[in-house]
């Protein structure tokens, strides 16, 4: 029988698992309706860029309703007409009390609104203030509709559809699912007698099982410090770039120290 001789990228080295950076599924903290799906299983993602919208129209118009008061000025200044009127007032009726024109009863009266009319104005300097806080919170409740790739990466699966109930505190929450594929994370599994000899910032040359790619240079990120004593081994974590997204993630390698 002839012999079978194994490929080129597993003749030396230590076995190794290319893994994607992270993996998440993203959704959306609240419940509703799903609009739209914006990227498909395959796309390329940047981080920031918007992947699902949840159906927000209420949402829009509460938040447009908020920044209405938020910028009304109207209450403001007609408080602040009345305690001019009021200064005016008590400066007028103070200047006769003390000429003995007027009595000092309408001076303390005079007084009396004046002091009213500067709590008015402080009322409605303080709902201004509230309504531009209301406003930055239906913001933000607006802005929980749109929900946003958190890093650059790749769409792996979908889970929810437009048409289906977004749940945030259910088991329909997650909508689509992201892999970080730049940079790359390696799984090292090392012999424990080169327990120590590997530390992080130590290059690694990774031949991927998919020779296409040809070695990769990586650097050692982590090393564990508990071993598996069964298998006499500990696992180190190496960072790979993978700028053009050419090594894919979940496939075998080879790591040479």
């Amino acid at each position: 029988m002839a012999p079978v001789w194994a490929p080129s990228w597993a003749q030396a080295g230590h076995d190794c698992l290319i893994e994607p950076a992270q993996t998440v599924e993203v959704g959306s903290p609240g419940t509703g309706l799903l609009e739209r799906v914006l990227v498909r299983r395959g796309d390329r993602v940047a981080q920031g860029q918007v992947v699902a919208v949840l159906e927000s129209r209420a949402e829009a118009a509460a938040t447009e309703l908020a920044r209405l008061k938020s910028e009304a000025r109207g209450p403001q200044q007609a408080a602040r007409d009345k305690m001019d009127f009021a200064q005016r007032k008590f400066q007028r009726r103070s200047e006769m009390a003390a000429q003995k024109l007027g009595s000092v009863q309408d001076r303390d009266d005079a007084e009396a609104e004046l002091a009213q009319a500067r709590a008015e104005l402080l009322l409605a300097q303080e709902a201004v203030l509230q309504a531009k806080q209301e406003y930055q919170q239906q913001s933000s409740m607006l802005n929980l509709r749109t929900v946003r790739s958190p890093f650059a990466g790749v769409v792996v699966d979908q889970m929810l559809f437009p048409g289906e109930i977004v749940d945030g505190s259910g088991n329909k929450r997650s909508i689509v699912k992201l892999a970080q594929l730049d940079p790359l994370r390696v799984r090292v599994i090392v012999p424990l007698k080169l327990f120590g000899s590997v530390k992080p910032g130590v290059r690694v040359e990774i031949t991927p099982e998919l020779g296409a790619q040809g070695p990769q240079s990586a650097t050692v990120r982590a090393v564990d410090k508990l071993v598996d004593a069964a298998s006499g081994t500990f696992t180190v974590i190496a960072e790979m770039p993978n700028r053009q997204l050419d090594v894919p993630a979940g496939v075998r390698c080879k790591a040479r120290f």
